[in-house]
Parts: C-alpha cells; structure tokens; sequence
C-alpha cells in the first residue's frame, strides 16, 4: 500500500511552536526519501524541507532554516517536522510527500506520492 497520512496541524499563536507527524506504509518507508511542503490559498506549493534514508541528509528551504526542523523515526515510519518560532506567513496546508531521486531536492515533479494535508494556522 502506498499511503502518508499527516498529522498534527492546528492553530497557534505567533512564536508559537508545533510538531507535524508524517505516517508512510512499509513500502514507501523502504523505497523512497519524504519531504514536506506547504501551499497557502493563492500561492504555489513550496518545498520546505526534506530527508533521506538516513538522518543525516536533509535539506531545508531558505524561509524555514533555523527554525524548522526535520527528523525521522524508523520504528514508526514516522518523519516529524517541528516548527519553531511560528509566524502568520507560516499559514498553509502542509503536505508530505514521498520522492525517489535525491537530487532534485525540494522540486515537486520529483515527489510521487502525496499525503491529504493537514492545515497550520498562525493567528492570533
């Protein structure tokens, strides 16, 4: 089964902090590296940050280096984004998503399967 299901979005303050969960099937933990990305209403979708098959690749977008960051749980099939320093530019539905050639980084034609979104509101 090829399936990523996102998970803890909501709302919060400004400077506020939250952490999202991305689930993936055996498959795709096996197969592929996972990347997050958010589109906000009237913008495209932006590569934010992504991780390889192991920890220590990641890369992040220019708009979120420093205060968000990107980890992996292998027990769980899990990567998690914790988003630091919230700002109301932060607003978006966040997706993850599953990508099979490294190289291409943060570019969206390289990410195959995509997970429902879930949606970060930075409000006060």
């Amino acid at each position: 089964q090829l399936q990523l299901v996102e998970s803890g979005g909501g709302l919060v303050q400004p400077g506020g902090s939250l952490r999202l969960s991305c689930a993936a099937s055996e498959f795709i933990w096996s197969h592929y590296h996972i990347g997050w990305f958010r589109q906000a209403p009237g913008k495209e979708r932006e590569g934010i940050s992504c991780i390889g098959r192991t920890e220590t690749n990641t890369k992040y977008a220019d708009s979120v280096k420093g205060r968000f960051t990107i980890s992996r749980d292998n027990a769980k099939n899990t990567v998690y984004l914790q988003m630091n320093n919230l700002t109301p530019e932060d607003t978006a539905v966040y997706y993850c998503a599953a990508g099979s050639n490294w190289a291409y980084g943060l570019e969206t034609k390289a990410y195959l399967y995509w997970g429902q979104g879930t949606q970060v509101t930075v409000s006060s």
